[in-house]
């Protein structure tokens, strides 16, 4: 049977992408930089073990609260041994960027996941910048960037919208002659742009119609003068979707996350719970280094399906595990769309979801680019251990799946959810639920 109700106010570890962002961006500027709040998960921690590899000053005060002594523009110097980054996704793109225009070699390479994950969309418009990038095929890890010695700045035109490819460009343009423009088809998270501007690097955004849909011009020009900056990383909306959709899908719950950022291109999930039914709602708006930060409360409420827009994927692409779990709770069918992109996240996400689903007693159809999830209203079997095909989120969104299945839900290596949400299972149990510790 489902689990009693959950209550609490809480707070969740700070944001991944920011926390990757400040560090790198810290690490070029001139000066020492304060950061509070940074996610000290694993992923982030890889990060910065490379840049104190590269050459930046960092120093750890507790508490998420880091020091950042950067060496300017072009400052880096060639690491004395391979940068490991783990599971991180993102930092190995947003650093093979930044390195792209550092005249010198470096080697990359992580844990079995991420070897896996293909990273030519990086790979090649940092090839046009007059970097050599060496991998093996379809430019997987293990990979050797060879910085371009004159750099060439690009105008790059996304044919995916991607945040981590557009980063990266930005960050190598940091370092090249000119001015380098990325033209995205659809808006993404612009954590790097708010950063940039933060630490004074002057960031120009140009909208036009393009295929009755406005296409965005970043540009940035190169050689700025960063100067070192204090930086608050905001809670995880990421993170806050596990135990808020949790409270949704309990009974007689409420859960209150504070302190999360409110960036409007990482909110779909939020919208797309609204519009399923659930009970949101915000409060206590405020800012931090240029991110909006809100508190957001949800309660226990009845779920129906929705079609949910393929162009909302850029806005909610980490949060469809989870949101996949809520519609296993919700009255009807919730058809997701246009998700090509969690094809080559951590898993193959689109098949993590189907078949953990369908162990639990889910119905559901997986198409060549989403998921129809079809709900019944009731809570779902459960009783199943869910493979986790090293995706932590798989991983968080199956537990929370079990807190109100009718039988326990399992993983198969929960261990890996330290690398983007350290004490998950002690902050989930402090509300009401009861899931075992890591392994």
């Amino acid at each position: 049977m489902p689990k009693g109700s959950l209550r609490g106010r809480i707070t969740v570890p700070g944001d991944k992408s920011i926390s990757h962002r400040a560090l790198m961006i810290a690490a070029v500027a001139v000066g020492q930089s304060r950061i509070s709040g940074l996610l000290e998960g694993v992923d982030v921690l890889r990060t910065a073990a490379a840049l104190e590899a590269l050459g930046a000053g960092i120093s750890r005060g507790g508490n998420g609260r880091y020091q950042v002594d950067g060496v300017g523009v072009g400052g880096l110097t060639e690491a004395g041994q391979v940068l490991d980054l783990g599971n991180s996704g993102t930092g190995a793109r947003l650093l093979m960027g930044l390195l792209a225009t550092h005249p010198f070699t470096s080697f990359f390479t992580g844990d079995e996941s991420l070897c896996r994950r293909p990273m030519a969309r990086v790979a090649q418009p940092l090839s046009r910048m007059g970097a050599q990038i060496l991998a093996r095929s379809n430019f997987r890890l293990p990979l050797a960037v060879i910085g371009a010695p004159v750099p060439i700045p690009v105008i790059e035109r996304l044919a995916v919208p991607s945040a981590q490819v557009k980063s990266a460009i930005l960050f190598a343009g940091l370092n090249a002659p000119g001015e380098t423009t990325v033209i995205e088809p659809e808006p993404t998270r612009d954590h790097t742009e708010i950063l940039l501007r933060h630490f004074g690097v002057a960031i120009r955004i140009e909208e036009s119609p393009e295929d009755g849909r406005f296409a965005r011009a970043i540009t940035l020009k190169g050689y700025p003068e960063i100067t070192a900056r204090d930086v608050v990383v905001p809670g995880d909306p990421s993170s806050a979707a596990f135990p808020l959709v949790a409270a949704i899908l309990a009974q007689d719950s409420e859960v209150t996350v504070t302190n999360v950022g409110a960036n409007p291109l990482r909110f779909g999930l939020y919208e797309t719970l609204r519009e399923m039914g659930a009970e949101i709602s915000f409060a206590n708006e405020g800012e931090a280094a240029g991110e909006k930060v809100v508190d957001i409360t949800a309660k226990s409420s009845r779920l129906k399906g929705v079609v949910v827009p393929s162009e909302r994927a850029p806005r909610m692409i980490d949060e469809y595990p989870i949101l996949a779990v809520a519609a296993a709770f919700a009255t009807g069918s919730t058809v997701m769309q246009g998700l090509s992109e969690l094809r080559i996240k951590e898993s193959d996400r689109l098949t993590a979801i189907a078949k953990g689903l369908t162990a639990c007693g889910v119905a559901i159809e997986e198409t060549e680019d989403g998921l129809i999830v079809h709900g019944t209203g009731r809570p779902p079997a459960g009783g199943a251990t869910v493979k986790t095909h090293l995706d932590h989120r798989i991983g968080m969104s199956f537990l929370v799946l079990g807190t109100a299945a009718k039988n326990p839900v399992g993983v198969d290596d929960a261990g890996l959810i330290e690398t983007s949400f350290p004490g998950f299972a002690e902050l989930m149990n402090g509300i009401g639920a009861e899931l075992g510790a890591p392994a």
